[in-house]
């Protein structure tokens, strides 16, 4: 009975956890073998037969008959073996059936723990290996438990995955039982337990939910170049195609937004800009700043930096608001972009920074005249984060300056 309990508890094991038959096999004749080394201090002499479909085993103990024993774990006397059977004579081989009693309360402990043990270390080496290929794919799985920094996602097998705080978007909120998507991003081992780390801020994810929506995507036809992201705020995606009959903004966008739609209610409404690529940089960046109008582009490839000249109006437009547009549009180009107002399109109605010298020392005027801001509505057309950036100014300075200039205009 205790050989069939043991044998039962790993066939539960075998269904439950998917583990193969051979290796089953091996698992289970290897810790016998250990256990049999233990015990004689040598397994080399002993069969050992496992039949998992019925769920029982045998173990046959082989010694050969000799007149004078020298080593009692391979050999037994003639006059030993002819208590139980006088038929057998020196040189023959003696079998007998170990039986699991013989091992012991203890030994049949020390068996069933070594077996969990192997059989949860194999279990934990197929989840990381399963995973390990499986690392930028979209997965679905129901929230199992959800605490402030991370949450405990199952997936269809029951396997835990970790959703972390950092891989959320800012307006995710899961509780028990919720379904939800994600991309593998990150598959560790951390003291022999395998780690899956979800995520839903990575760029991947957004390509993995295009290639998901638009079928030209996943056939080939249209090809993301790169893609950009401020997780639940803004991305943008640039698209190629390589049929001239395909438009990939069109098919990315669908029929009245029909495909985007999807996507965007995924990402929390995320703002998604998609543009055509090209390997033209200046008219990159012109479709990477829209709508924002451009007047003239500087490209400095040594600084990786541009500057881009606009009209007044268009400036806020470029940087977008918090300067979610400019930031991404320069992610997307891999260069530092600056505005700058277009000084040939004077605004009559506009005053020079000069003007208030009275209000504003003139080392904070000139520290804005290095930026390109040289009138008072170049400067609140800029949010206080982009002058500090740019200028080298502290907050305080930028916003008491502001209100000096936007008091101009009100009165």
């Amino acid at each position: 009975m205790e050989g069939l309990n043991l044998v039962s508890t790993f066939a539960e094991f075998k269904e439950l956890k998917n583990i193969d038959r051979p290796t089953m096999m091996s698992v289970l004749e290897d810790v016998f073998r250990n256990q049999l080394i233990k015990m004689y201090g040598t397994a080399d002499n002993f069969d050992i037969i496992i039949n998992i479909d019925k769920g029982d085993f045998e173990i046959w103990r082989n010694r050969e008959v000799v007149e004078t024993v020298e080593d009692p774990s391979t050999q037994i006397s003639l006059e030993e073996v002819s208590k139980i059977d006088d038929s057998y004579e020196i040189g023959e081989q003696y079998t007998e059936e170990v039986k699991l009693a013989s091992f012991g309360r203890r030994g049949i402990l020390n068996l069933r723990q070594n077996l969990s043990g192997r059989i949860m270390d194999i279990e934990k080496a197929n989840l990381y290996n399963k995973y390990k290929d499986r690392i930028g794919e979209i997965i679905v799985g129901e929230v199992y438990q959800a605490w402030r920094k991370e949450v405990l996602v199952m997936d269809e097998e029951g396997n835990e995955l970790l959703l972390p705080k950092t891989e959320q978007i800012p307006s995710d909120f899961f509780r028990k039982g919720d379904s939800i998507r994600a991309v593998v991003s990150k598959v560790e081992m951390e003291n022999n337990k395998p780690i899956i780390t979800l995520s839903r801020t990575s760029p991947v994810f957004l390509e993995r939910l295009f290639e998901q929506e638009v079928p030209e995507i996943f056939d080939g036809l249209i090809t993301i170049k790169k893609i950009v992201r401020m997780p639940g705020e803004r991305a943008k995606v640039a698209v190629e195609s390589y049929d001239e009959r395909i438009d990939p903004v069109g098919a990315c966008v669908g029929v009245k937004g029909s495909r985007i739609h999807g996507i965007v209610r995924e990402l929390r409404n995320e703002n998604i800009d998609i543009i055509n690529w090209t390997s033209n940089m200046q008219l990159l960046i012109q479709r990477a700043l829209s709508p924002a109008k451009i007047s003239s582009i500087k490209i400095n490839e040594e600084e990786k930096k541009v500057g881009v000249y606009l009209k007044p109006n268009d400036v806020s437009l470029a940087i977008g608001k918090g300067g979610s547009n400019i930031k991404l549009a320069g992610m997307l180009i891999g260069m530092e972009i600056d505005v700058f107002r277009d000084l040939e399109d004077e605004d009559e109605e506009d005053v020079l920074l000069s003007d208030f010298s009275d209000e504003i020392d003139e080392w904070i005027i000139t520290a804005l005249n290095n930026i390109g801001c040289d009138t008072a509505k170049s400067v609140l057309a800029l949010p206080v984060s982009e002058i500090v950036r740019r200028a080298d100014l502290d907050d305080e300075t930028v916003a008491e300056v502001q209100r000096i200039l936007r008091a101009e205009f009100e009165e």
